[in-house]
Formats: C-alpha cells, structure tokens, sequence
C-alpha cells in the first residue's frame, strides 16, 4: 500500500488548517504517496494547495468547511488533478507557475491559470510564500501559514516511509535520498539547482520563518522539531551556500 490511510478526508493539523492524504501518483514508474493541504482563510474561502484526486465524498466534507476559493499549483509537477478541481469549482481561481502550463500541455494536459505565484496574491496576510531560488529548470514555491506556523512543502523535501512503498521501490528511494531515515532533497531536484548560493539562501529565509511543523507532499509530516528537522534535511545545500560565500569574501580580501 502506498499512502495514509484514510484517504481523501481532511484531517484537522491546527485550527483552520486540514491534510488531505490521497492515492498514489506514478512518478518514473514508481508509485508515489500524495497530500493537499487545505486552509481557510481569514478573508473568506478555502485555499487548496496541491489538490489531490477529487471524490464525491471529499466534496462533500470540504463544503462543510467552506467554499474552495484558490487552487494552487506550486511547481510544474502537480497538475495531475487539477482539471477535475477547476471543473468542479469553476468560480475558485487557480494559481500557479508558468511552467506548469507548458508541461501539461507536453503530456496532453489542458492546463488553465488565472494568475501566475509571482503576482500579488490576495492571501499575503495570511500565507507567507517564497521562490526557491537557484534552478532554471524546476520551479517551486513554498507557503507559510502564519496562524498556525505551518510549513507547506512539494517536492524540495521529500520523506517516504518505506513501510508505505512497495519491496522493490524501497532501495531506489534510500539512493534518490528521500528515504524517510534521512528525508531530503531528491537527487534528481538537488541537480536541478545549478546556482547552490541562490538555493541555500532562499532555504535560509524559509527556516527563519521559524516554523513549527512542516507538512509535506510526498512522505511523512514533521509535526515536531521543524528547525531541527529543515536544516537536518538541507545540511549539504546550507553547507554549500556557506562555504560559496565564504570563498568569494576571500577571493575579494585578495583583490
């Protein structure tokens, strides 16, 4: 079994904020765990990040805790279930990145946004986000929800239990790095980010947000312990943007 049973509830995190465990998603043939965070905003409506698949029943509970307002896409990697969400509520508005639009479209996908992340939102006050800087070729944007001092992450940080996986998938997670023993970086989306100063500063502002849980996409949530457990997860990337800097304030002493 892949996943957190019960799938397709939302799960109460704190007041105002739910997980929603759903089915897998295959990635490079591999079945993959998946989570949507849903929040309502103090302004009104409910915010969706990272919609999982749409049930009935789902439906059904979310209209008991209000209106979907916002579907988010945070990355190009997440659209698998957003068209049913935009079908079934044509009046929330989807926000994402620009790249998600192009590969829906590689992979056959109709994919709509009505705005792009780095615009204004309207949840600002709510919901802090940040770019994760440092890669042309992954983009992703991380939340923080303040009333709770929630930390919403995709796929930079990835902790799959192998209890969830199935026998032969196990090895191959333990080599990508996302093995819930030493969760991380994937391997494949640490090489993503060419530019390991950008990388390490933008992880230095996410930290300071000081959140105190991190919930993620793909693997087990870190509901205690979050400083701890961030700067465990991204040792190598803050190591790398230290010693970067600390080389180039050298290089100019000697100038």
């Amino acid at each position: 079994m892949t996943g957190y049973a019960p799938l397709d509830v939302p799960k109460p995190v704190a007041d105002g904020i739910w997980i929603i465990d759903g089915p897998p998603v295959t990635c490079r043939r591999m079945p993959h765990p998946t989570r949507a965070v849903v929040i309502r905003l103090e302004m009104g409506g409910l915010w969706v990040h990272s919609p999982t698949a749409w049930t009935p029943e789902l439906g059904a509970e979310l209209e008991a805790l209000g209106r979907v307002a916002h579907l988010v896409v945070p990355n190009p990697l997440h659209t698998t279930h957003i068209s049913d969400w935009q079908a079934r509520y044509p009046e929330a508005e989807t926000w994402g990145v620009e790249a998600a639009v192009t590969r829906a479209a590689r992979q056959g996908q109709s994919l709509h946004l009505d705005h792009l992340l780095e615009a204004p939102v309207p949840w600002a006050g709510e919901i802090g986000q940040l770019l994760i800087a440092g890669s042309r070729r992954h983009t992703e944007y991380v939340f923080f929800h303040k009333a709770s001092r929630s930390l919403i992450l995709t796929d930079i940080l990835q902790s799959l239990e192998t209890a969830h996986l199935p026998v032969w998938m196990r090895p191959l997670v333990w080599f990508s790095g996302a093995d819930d023993s030493d969760g991380r970086m994937p391997s494949l989306l640490r090489r993503a980010y060419g530019d390991k100063r950008a990388l390490a500063a933008s992880l230095r502002e996410m930290i300071r947000w000081g959140p105190s849980r991190v919930l993620l996409a793909h693997g087990r949530c870190y509901m205690k312990n979050a400083r701890g457990e961030l700067e465990r997860a991204y040792r190598r990337e803050l190591r790398k943007g230290l010693w970067d800097e600390v080389a180039e304030a050298a290089a100019k002493a000697e100038e």
